[in-house]
């Protein structure tokens, strides 16, 4: 008899697994992920133009592309291969590069202060004042003030406090402020300089000084006459490696993990060069007598070539930013020449090169890159004629993307060089858009002194990737309250689980497995879901994190029940899953199987440290205990002084060694290891808050004893001369009764009974006061009589 295999019922899902959407700016809506190769996700990340200190706009780009391919990666398991570029040719890099070695220059030629010094100075301070500042002031405000610069300067030294008035200026040149701001410093420095001379008794730092203080008007000057002067290489490359290797430092501190490819324009120029010949014989560009090579927009846009579905698009992720010639302006850089350039909209491949400026050789003559030229080439040269995502600033969406889009689709023929552009959000400080050309801007540097790198880091992930940013006070507060919370979770579960492992007792923990822990569990399993979907939603962090918030508050709940009734396995379940997400986010370091944040060895620390170096200050701490208890027992003292004795244990003993001793509902300390700093800084708050509220009980006593002095002070006058000159004008009453109460007024008259009674009532006032006012002498003279 044939045996017949068992029915089998294929499973169905009860909750359909949430599927991986991403906002694109292509499309400007949220689409389905879906990479062009398996699991292989090909990406390229826009990397900086590196010639000053990096600062938040970076960390708000990188550590957020950072979170976002962490996600990727760790999360849903994709085999990421990113790419990230340095700009080290560039506009501003030769600007600055060109004005940091002229300065310098200045600086060895002028070791000490001096007239032509000073006066070189003041020339350039009135050249940079007329073509910053008065070009902004419309004609007819001008001409109706003094022709001559200083009082033209009094009065935008007067008029830049009017809020209204600046406004009206910052419309027309937003670095308006900053410029004004360059020349107050630049003028303080000139007066101090003046001033020194005229004293004589200037010393070797001096000159430094002026030159340092007033480099930003000095530099343009010194620019303009010496820029063909500066033509070694080595000046532009060693800025360049300077702010790259500065840049690479700060990312490590914020823990932004490198990216798989590091590429260089430096590297990449006979790549461009050859790159830009296809473009011009593809059709889509055209070189000029001047040298420069230009992207003909008007070619391109609404073409069609052999083999392609739909016509070329110029402007596909901002169209409505077509022709707008600030923007355009502002990628082309400020050395561009535009005498060859056929169309406003056309902009730059290859740029002829001027003296002061580096240059490569071409087919078009001696030149260097356009700015947009190099990540088509780089990215193309790494990841093919096509790539899965493209990442960056949304202050790149027009026109540097835009441009490398055209470029790139011109080049390689095709009608979709990138499926999915990721543009991160506005870093916003005090409300405005944060910027290094208007020096509104705090330095990363700067920044870590007042956060950790994982506050940074957490208020990202707070945070949606590509909304706006307003960095803040109390986006500060909201980040460590929530840091703190997680925090406590973790010194709670942790000691609680090395407890129960140390010593599985009924004491410390439970096996049992009854309706709380099935709650619990099932909270962890709608917490996990709600966490893919948060993720699946376009990276959506801030959901993600409430959702992990939200299992810290549930699980704290079921720890109340106390450790005796805690099913240690359970906590210690929802634990290791908190860790991972979080650690999943960068938000973690050291050993993955560690609950908690984990931390990572110190610089410098000797990982098989002595066990007597190890073990001696925590035995010192234990000995000296021990000491204090014996004198005590010893001379029979009060229960009290035990308690005090313990209360020192935990407060000054242990804290400094990162143990924290936390009293428990059995009588049994709960024994938590934390950062020493953390515990210390936590101590000194509660004693500084004490300290706080008996300064306020002191200064509120003593507030109340001025006021009621004050209040005693006003009856030292007699009620009978309150009335009398000099307490009142010469000539307001002339006769008085026995009392001091007017009976006449000045001119003889008698008073009425109204003015009679209103004055009466005075009087009877000032006559308590009086009497309170001598009583309090005559306790004043009692009280020093007794002190004698």
């Amino acid at each position: 008899m044939a045996l017949n295999q068992a029915k089998w019922f294929a499973p169905s899902q009860a909750t359909p697994k949430p599927v991986l959407k991403v906002y694109n700016s292509l499309t400007r809506q949220k689409d389905d992920f879906v990479p062009i190769y398996d699991n292989l996700v090909k990406w390229y990340n826009c990397g900086p133009t590196v010639y000053d200190s990096s600062h938040m706009g970076h960390a708000r780009n990188y550590v957020t592309q950072d979170i976002l391919r962490r996600i990727m990666e760790d999360y849903f398991g994709y085999d990421v291969h990113l790419v990230m570029n340095i700009t080290d040719i560039d506009d501003k890099i030769i600007i600055r590069a060109r004005h940091q070695y002229l300065i310098d220059g200045l600086k060895k030629e002028n070791p000490l202060l001096n007239q032509e010094l000073i006066d070189m100075s003041q020339g350039a301070w009135e050249k940079y004042f007329k073509s910053k500042i008065l070009k902004s002031i419309p004609i007819e405000e001008l001409e109706a003030q003094p022709s001559h610069t200083p009082a033209q300067w009094q009065y935008v030294q007067a008029r830049v406090s009017d809020p209204s008035w600046l406004e009206g200026m910052l419309q027309r040149d937003e670095k308006f402020s900053m410029h004004v701001a360059t020349l107050e410093t630049s003028y303080s420095a000139i007066e101090s300089a003046r001033m020194t001379m005229n004293v004589g008794s200037s010393s070797e730092t001096d000159a430094a000084i002026l030159i340092e203080n007033s480099k930003d008007p000095l530099a343009v000057v010194l620019d303009e006459k010496l820029k063909h002067t500066v033509s070694d290489p080595a000046i532009f490359r060693a800025l360049a490696s300077y702010w790259e290797d500065s840049f690479m430092a700060d990312m490590a501190r914020l823990r932004v993990k490198p990216p798989t490819t590091l590429t260089r324009v430096t590297d990449y120029v006979e790549e461009i060069v050859v790159f830009v010949e296809k473009v011009i014989s593809n059709g889509f560009a055209y070189s000029g007598e001047d040298g420069n090579v230009w992207f003909d927009k008007t070619a391109f846009d609404g073409s069609t070539r052999e083999g392609m579905n739909h016509m070329h698009e110029y402007a596909k992720l901002a169209p409505w930013s077509k022709g707008n010639k600030a923007l355009l302006a502002e990628g082309e850089g400020a050395l561009t020449s535009y005498s060859s350039k056929k169309s406003p909209e056309d902009f730059a491949l290859w740029k002829s090169s001027k003296p002061g400026e580096p240059s490569w050789p071409s087919p078009w003559g001696q030149g260097r890159p356009g700015w947009h030229i190099e990540c088509s080439v780089m990215a193309t040269d790494i990841l093919g004629e096509q790539m899965d995502i493209h990442s960056g600033g949304i202050d790149l969406l027009f026109p540097h993307h835009d441009n490398e889009l055209a470029q790139s689709e011109a080049y390689h023929n095709n009608s979709q060089w990138v499926n999915y552009f990721l543009h991160t959000g506005h870093l916003h400080i005090a409300g405005l858009k944060m910027s290094k050309s208007l020096k509104n801007f705090i330095t990363i540097d700067e920044m870590l002194q007042n956060w950790t790198p994982r506050q940074v880091r957490l208020s990202f992930v707070s945070q949606l990737w590509n909304n706006r940013l307003d960095w803040n006070e109390s986006l500060q507060a909201e980040v460590k309250a929530r840091e703190t919370v997680i925090d406590n979770f973790f010194v709670q579960t942790r000691a609680l689980v090395s407890e129960w492992d140390a010593a599985p007792t009924p004491q410390n923990g439970t096996w049992k497995h009854t309706k709380d822990e099935r709650n619990l569990t099932a909270e962890l399993y709608r917490s996990q879901h709600a966490f893919r979907a948060a993720l699946c939603d376009s990276f959506n962090t801030p959901q993600a994190l409430q959702v992990i918030l939200d299992l810290i508050s549930y699980t704290n709940v079921y720890l109340k029940r106390g450790r005796s009734s805690t099913n240690i396995d359970v906590v210690r379940h929802v634990a290791g899953w908190i860790t991972k997400m979080l650690r999943m986010f960068g938000l973690g370091e050291g050993p993955p199987t560690e609950i908690g944040w984990g931390t990572a060895p110190a610089s410098g620390e000797d990982v098989g440290a002595d066990k007597e170096v190890v073990l001696m200050p925590y035995l010192r701490v234990l000995s000296t205990f021990r000491d204090d208890v014996r004198r005590r027992a010893m001379a029979k003292v009060s229960h009290s002084e035990f308690l005090e004795l313990t209360d020192r244990l935990r407060d000054d003993g242990l804290v400094p060694l990162g143990v924290a001793l936390d009293d428990q509902e059995d009588g049994k300390a709960l024994v938590k290891l934390m950062p020493p700093s953390a515990l210390i800084k936590a101590r000194e708050e509660k004693k500084a808050a004490l300290a706080a509220k008996a300064a306020q009980k002191a200064a509120s006593k003593a507030a109340a004893e001025k006021q009621a002095l004050a209040k005693l002070e006003r009856g030292k006058l007699s009620p009978e001369e309150m009335f009398k000159p000099p307490n009142v004008l010469e000539g307001t009453y002339s006769e008085w009764d026995a009392k001091g109460l007017p009976t006449r007024d000045g001119e003889g008259e008698e008073m009425s009974k109204a003015q009679s009674k209103k004055l009466a009532k005075l009087w009877e006032e000032q006559a308590k006061r009086h009497e309170a006012w001598l009583e309090h002498l005559k306790k004043q003279e009692s009280g020093a009589q007794e002190e004698a």
